[in-house]
């Protein structure tokens, strides 16, 4: 059983390597790959589990198989998305920021952030519509495309977009304005099936609703992609 644990840590360790050897920091990329060495840790994992529990002999064997190949197919899920986060930060002109303040500023029009589970593009109200409109402005209708044509050539990521307001006005009224507006954003992103689509009104709020300045951040459209259904979560929680 030692021996076994001592392959299977071994296995991971060498995988980790392997996907920590890409190395190409530029001006607008995250080159951390967070989510790379997380999914190859979990797929190590798994895999040594299924490998050692199946029956038969060389058991030691079979885990440290299980492992790499678990590691393998989890680290390249990962990668998919660090690879997508940089080329969407790429296309939009901007950079991958984790930073959970830059949300609170103003002068972020998009932000390209990465998460565990997935990556976030948010496009801020004043950029995309004009007050009351569903309707996509020139500048920001050209934006999304750019994030379109990324899409494109990773037909296998879950796409959800979710619109945000403000809390002027009733709360079914910017429901419907919200959904709208995602919807607007989703048609543009259209590949494999149209993403999901989720109006969320005023709930979960960036800032207080207090002021005309926070009011103004409040108002927005993010885009989540995911490696898998199964990792989604409900964007106005």
């Amino acid at each position: 059983m030692i021996k076994t644990k001592k392959t299977i840590l071994a296995a991971t360790a060498a995988l980790f390597l392997l996907t920590g050897c890409y190395s190409d920091p530029g001006l607008v990329e995250d080159t951390s790959y967070d989510r790379t060495k997380t999914g190859a840790l979990a797929g190590a994992l798994a895999g040594a589990a299924i490998g050692y529990n199946t029956k038969g002999h060389h058991k030691g064997e079979r885990a440290a198989i299980g492992a790499l190949l678990g590691a393998a197919l989890g680290g390249a899920v990962g990668y998919s998305l660090d690879e997508q986060a940089n080329a969407v930060a790429r296309a939009l002109g901007t950079g991958v920021n984790n930073d959970p303040l830059a949300a609170l500023d103003p002068n972020h029009d998009i932000i390209v952030s990465k998460h565990p589970d997935y990556v976030k593009i948010m496009f801020r109200d004043k950029m995309m519509f004009k007050t009351n409109s569903d309707r996509l402005q020139p500048s920001a209708k050209i934006k999304v495309q750019k994030v379109g044509r990324v899409l494109a050539s990773y037909p296998q990521t879950i796409v959800g977009v979710a619109g945000f307001t403000d809390n002027t006005g009733s709360y079914n009224y910017n429901l419907a304005l919200s959904e709208r507006r995602a919807r607007s954003v989703a048609n543009l992103l259209t590949m494999n099936g149209r993403p999901l689509i989720k109006g969320c009104s005023w709930q979960k709020p960036i800032a207080p609703n207090t002021s005309a300045r926070n009011k103004a951040l409040n108002r927005r459209v993010e885009v989540y992609l995911y490696a898998n259904s199964n990792r989604m979560t409900d964007p106005c929680r």
